[in-house]
């Protein structure tokens, strides 16, 4: 059976990017965007009232994520950007059915699967929500492409809560870090993927914990280039475009999420209330 070709003629490299996550997580994805695509208008959606998701069922999840998702077609967006594992893990293929091929969509799952199968990876952990991690999605996309890679999958619910209350390098998170880090499960591991956009907010006192031990992928990165990837290819590239315009809904507006994305991307952001 043939794949149906993707046709996005319909769409207009002037056309902004739509990102979603639960929260401020999905900023560290946003950030890495900005920093690649310095010419692309950006629509943020933060899900701040029902966060984490990594506590709330499958079918809130897909509720949620369809919603926003609907919600960035209507903002015009070019792309579609699940700037969150959870909603990736549990909700993908309702968003794809949702977006009904109008626009690419771009998840933070495979991409890293597939990058770090391809690479000298032999035991591999990664650190995530209870819903990711019970989806057992990391594991599935990386041993499809390559089935001799061991892959340890450990959730780590205390993070997402601790950083949204704005814990970063401080002995909540370190000694929350301390104890999921040193579970027997991720004993032998060469590389761990941060299986959560939330997680790099905490990477510099991840990479503490290991040393140089432990390789800690990048995923944001892994992700942005992705999307230049998907644009690109489909002449979606919005290089023309010197004063970018970057806006922020949220669903709850809170003190963290101000704080977070000021610092990611400056003070004159827009940060509008939007209850779906």
């Amino acid at each position: 059976m043939k794949t149906k070709k993707q046709d996005y003629s319909h769409l207009s490299p002037k056309q902004p990017i739509g990102i979603f996550d639960s929260g401020v997580g999905g900023l560290t994805v946003a950030k890495e965007i900005k920093r690649l695509l310095p010419n692309e208008d950006l629509i943020y959606f933060g899900d701040t009232k029902h966060l984490p998701y990594g506590e709330k069922s499958k079918e809130a999840i897909i509720e949620y994520s369809t919603k926003i998702t609907n919600f960035l077609l209507e903002q015009n967006c070019k792309a579609i950007v699940i700037a969150c594992n959870t909603a990736t893990a549990n909700a993908l293929n309702e968003v794809m059915q949702s977006v009904a091929g109008k626009v690419p969509v771009i998840d933070v799952i495979n991409p890293v699967a597939e990058k770090v199968s391809y690479e000298i990876h032999n035991n591999v952990g990664v650190i995530a929500t209870k819903a990711t991690v019970n989806s057992g999605l990391y594991k599935k996309s990386i041993r499809k492409h390559n089935k001799w890679i061991k892959v340890d999958e450990l959730a780590t619910p205390l993070l997402v809560p601790a950083i949204e209350e704005g814990f970063k390098n401080h002995p909540i998170t370190h000694a929350i870090i301390y104890n999921y880090l040193s579970n027997s499960k991720l004993k032998n591991i060469e590389t761990l993927i941060l299986g959560c956009t939330h997680y790099p907010l905490l990477i510099d006192e991840i990479k503490q914990y290991y040393g140089n031990r432990v390789r800690v992928i990048d995923s944001p990165n892994i992700v942005a280039n992705h999307l230049k990837i998907i644009l690109d290819k489909y002449n979606l590239l919005n290089d023309n475009n010197p004063k970018p315009n970057y806006h922020f809904y949220l669903s709850d507006l809170t003190k963290n999420f101000e704080k977070i994305s000021k610092k990611f991307f400056g003070k004159s952001i827009d940060l509008e209330l939007k209850v779906l």
